[in-house]
């Protein structure tokens, strides 16, 4: 029987696609907003696609804002797009 993989929705093209190939974002016990790369970080997660029109989507209809009920930094946006424009996953 072949092994299940854990899909989730980007919160900006709303498609469901395998975790591995999303970028996640995360909201820690304490508050603190931050980019997880590698999906293992504690706390409430939203994921968004690794491209950049998915996210200019997600700051758009503020996703990501709705899904944590909080406002988001900028620097988490900033970080985010520099980079998926330098074409970095976080591995």
């Amino acid at each position: 029987m072949p092994k299940k993989i854990p899909m989730r929705q980007c919160v900006g093209c709303r498609e469901m696609k395998p975790k591995k190939e999303l970028v996640r974002v995360v909201k820690s016990p304490d508050g603190e907003i931050t980019v997880d790369f590698r999906g293992k970080a504690p706390g409430r997660g939203a994921y968004v696609c690794p491209n950049t029109d998915c996210l200019k989507r997600a700051i758009k209809s503020k996703a990501l804002e709705r899904g944590f009920a909080t406002a988001i930094p900028q620097s988490v946006y900033d970080t985010l797009v520099e980079r998926m424009e330098a074409g970095d996953d976080g591995s």
